[in-house]
């Protein structure tokens, strides 16, 4: 079977069992089951995707994934990171689109703590949605922030899927995380100059209201009780990485363990939380556990197949750019993020792109960076970003996906102009892990 058909099946037949409904990491071992097979020799295939499953898991540089994970379902199982975001709505007086604002300030301080796109969303949409709808906020200055907010998350340590695309794609996990600090902040600062320029032009997108008058006192005590405490469980994390006495595994320990500590000084921690926390990290560690032994016999497939190599010598032989070359493949991300999870985008995907932007001399980190970002606007790209149906199942029935997608659309031009930014200027992504490691 030449490199071509196998390409096309392997493919093909992943998209296949996705459109039958099946989970992500069935469909790909299924694939590499039959891939195994007919490529790699029949039952000798079989047996050596078993030992690259066994090899690709037994990793010590996984670990730090499935404490990340640990650290924000303490978070968000002892309600700590509630508490932090309610301690940051007190902070703000009137402002314009005060509420949105907020969700922006503690969505970001929320990402530093959980790593989860998902669970981010989801809480802030609680907690902030039925207030910003009783005050008659716009759709676009409502679900867009919260939405948008929600996957910077996926950029900011603890993050799991950063950590999973450094270890599928070869790329220093350390350098990969304290590089996507600073694009990170950059979104979050456009948003919340965006948001307040909206509502200063149309004031009302966000109607202003009476604002509990409160003394300096009681809004700053609950910032340095709530927020400033946990800000030095992220501190921990990425200061032990940087003054190189951690490695991501230990400083994902060691924030896995300062959670717990801060959980049972604030005295929110008890069983219930602790056992649905350790449960919830089992599922979600389960399951990308069994989609990275899937990643790497589908790598191994493609290899044996020639697939890998053929590709990169023909998009060689093409003499592109570098640059059209880093165009064209975030542009296929940014198609396949329209249809797909971000998982099985980087499973697909990665096999292929990482010798090409290798042999192109494109930089492992910056290319990183940039497919964080591209990842997590698919997030929010109709019509099946994840995002998009948390905030349906959130948001009040009735609310069309319509409106669901205008909302978060200025917010996605937002996120495009910061990868133009590191595209023109690959010294945002490098300047910070240079300078700290």
């Amino acid at each position: 079977m030449d490199w071509v058909t196998t390409l096309i099946l392997m493919f093909g037949g992943v998209i296949f069992f996705l459109l039958l409904g099946l989970p992500i990491v069935f469909s790909f071992l299924v694939v590499n089951l039959i891939g195994a097979f007919f490529v790699m020799g029949g039952d000798v295939g079989i047996m050596q995707m078993v030992r690259n499953m066994q090899g690709s898991v037994a990793q010590y540089a996984l670990a730090p994934i499935v404490l990340f994970v640990f650290m924000g379902e303490i978070m968000l199982h002892t309600r700590i990171a509630a508490r932090a975001i309610d301690a940051v709505d007190r902070l703000f007086s009137r402002v314009p689109g005060r509420l949105s604002l907020i969700a922006v300030t503690g969505g970001t301080v929320f990402a530093t703590l959980s790593g989860s796109t998902l669970a981010n969303t989801a809480v802030l949409g609680k907690t902030l949605l039925p207030e910003m709808k009783e005050r008659g906020y716009a759709p676009g200055i409502s679900m867009g922030p919260i939405m948008a907010v929600g996957g910077i998350a996926m950029l900011i340590p603890p993050s799991g899927l950063a950590v999973l695309l450094g270890s599928l794609g070869k790329i220093s996990i350390n350098q990969l995380l304290i590089a996507a600090i600073v694009p990170a902040a950059m979104m979050a600062v456009l948003f919340f100059v965006y948001i307040i320029a909206r509502c200063m032009i149309n004031p009302s997108l966000a109607p202003a209201y009476e604002v509990e008058e409160r003394s300096w006192s009681d809004r700053l005590l609950p910032f340095f009780k709530y927020v400033v405490p946990l800000g030095g469980i992220f501190v921990a994390v990425v200061g032990s990485m940087v003054a190189g006495i951690a490695t991501p595994t230990e400083s994902a320990a060691l924030g896995s363990l300062a959670s717990i500590l801060a959980a049972a000084l604030y005295r929110s921690l008890s069983l219930r939380a602790l056992i649905d926390s350790i449960t919830e990290t089992m599922k979600f560690s389960a399951m990308i556990l069994f989609v990275i032994c899937a990643s790497s016999t589908f790598s191994q497939i493609l290899a044996f197949s020639g697939a890998t190599h053929s590709i990169s010598m023909f998009v060689a032989e093409l003499g592109l750019s570098p640059f059209v070359l880093l165009l064209a493949m975030l542009g296929i991300l940014l198609l396949l993020g329209c249809f797909m999870e971000q998982v099985s985008m980087m499973m697909l995907t990665l096999p292929i792109f990482m010798p090409i932007a290798l042999s192109a001399g494109i930089e492992p980190v910056w290319f990183g960076v940039m497919l964080l970002i591209v990842l997590e606007m698919s997030l929010c790209t109709p019509p099946l970003g994840l995002l998009i149906f948390v905030m349906q199942g959130i948001a009040s029935s009735g609310t069309k996906l319509s409106t669901i997608y205008a909302s978060v659309t200025p917010f996605i031009l937002l996120e495009m102009l910061v990868l133009g930014l590191i595209m023109a200027f690959p010294i945002i992504t490098s300047w910070l892990p240079s300078m700290l490691l």
